[in-house]
């Protein structure tokens, strides 16, 4: 596809027979043809060249039913990852945020989660940022989120904090993954990128909002990684990062693979989510050593008690006993003849 120089933020690409700008993409079912929904729950693209299927669920390592069209790429991966972008926002995680509920523990997770994943986003970016793929939509300064992310950390953490955070299992495949992409398909990264900066550029204003609000916390106080100094209009910023991304030479295999990747991404995010909550649950949950300690501990209070009682019960009744002896003259007498018999009784005993 020959593509006209980019300008930053008004320039002209080239599409056939289809001329935009960066700053005012065109809905692409307005342009190439009508959307219908299927009953099964697949959705359905026609359009003037091909047709386009999306699996309702797909396994990512499976192939995708998927006949690739002329359609922009960022179109695309909107389309193969609607459903999993719902299910994302059901995550229980997630359904917290939406009704304001997040708690420090849920954020502070999420924070060290997301360190993990963008610290091996970033980097496999850095790493290939003079790739064709990756050049385009490589914006550093823009878009950035691990040096936000360490000051957050430190935030709730104190200095030391890379000593403290902790990542469940799905984060480090996460990251895992990254790397690899970054190592063997660096055209992926694409995915991943898309995925979670114009999700996050998207979303930022108002989840710092709710984190603000729902903890309490004073304005920039651990909440760095909502805000995007370097982006002045998220809009207009994000129309020209598609614009960026839809110029990307692809073939068509290396195109079906950056929307497996695309629905990948989705996946592993869910399971960050879901691993997540699960620490968070098992966190609330009572140590049963604590719990068989607080029990033993409280059996043994009881049968010291009991013994304490038994024998202040025992004093006080020779202390009766003493009383009644000491303050009556015929008690004292009956006691000196049994002391007489008893000493009388072991003399002939000794005979």
């Amino acid at each position: 596809m020959q593509l006209a120089r980019d300008r930053e933020g008004g320039g002209w690409y080239k599409r056939p027979k289809i001329w935009s700008r960066d700053t005012q993409t065109t809905d692409c079912s307005q342009r190439e043809g009508e959307r219908e929904e299927t009953v099964t729950g697949n959705i359905q693209y026609k359009r003037a060249r091909g047709l386009t299927i999306i699996d309702k669920e797909m396994e990512s390592e499976k192939k995708m039913p998927v006949e690739l069209t002329d359609s922009d790429l960022s179109e695309l991966i909107k389309a193969v990852t609607k459903d999993s972008h719902v299910r994302a926002e059901n995550t229980e995680m997630m359904l917290a945020y939406q009704r304001g509920n997040i708690t420090l523990a849920q954020y502070k997770l999420l924070l060290c989660s997301l360190h993990e994943i963008y610290q091996a986003l970033e980097d496999a970016l850095d790493n290939n940022s003079n790739h064709p793929s990756v050049a385009p939509i490589y914006f550093p300064i823009e878009l950035a989120r691990l040096g936000s992310l360490e000051r957050d950390l430190e935030h709730f953490y104190g200095q030391d904090w890379r000593e403290k955070i902790v990542v469940p299992a799905a984060t480090k495949r996460y990251a895992h993954r990254l790397r690899q992409i970054g190592k063997d398909n660096p055209e992926y990264l694409v995915a991943h990128a898309y995925t979670r900066y114009l999700g996050d550029l998207s979303g930022g204003v108002v989840l710092g909002r709710i984190t603000q609000k729902s903890l309490g916390l004073k304005s920039g106080e651990g909440l760095l990684f909502f805000s995007f100094p370097g982006v002045s209009s998220p809009n207009l910023f994000k129309q020209l990062y598609r614009s960026r991304m839809n110029s990307i030479e692809l073939n068509k295999e290396e195109k079906r693979g950056v929307l497996e990747e695309a629905v990948r991404a989705f996946e592993l995010n869910i399971q960050v989510f879901d691993d997540l909550q699960k620490m968070l649950s098992e966190a609330e949950k009572p140590n049963q050593n604590d719990v068989l300690e607080t029990t033993g501990c409280t059996r043994h209070m009881t049968s010291h008690s009991k013994m304490a009682d038994g024998e202040k019960l025992m004093a006080k009744s020779l202390q009766i006993q003493t009383s009644l002896i000491n303050s009556s003259p015929f008690f004292r007498m009956l006691l000196g003849i049994c002391v007489a018999l008893a000493t009388v009784g072991m003399g002939i005993y000794a005979l």
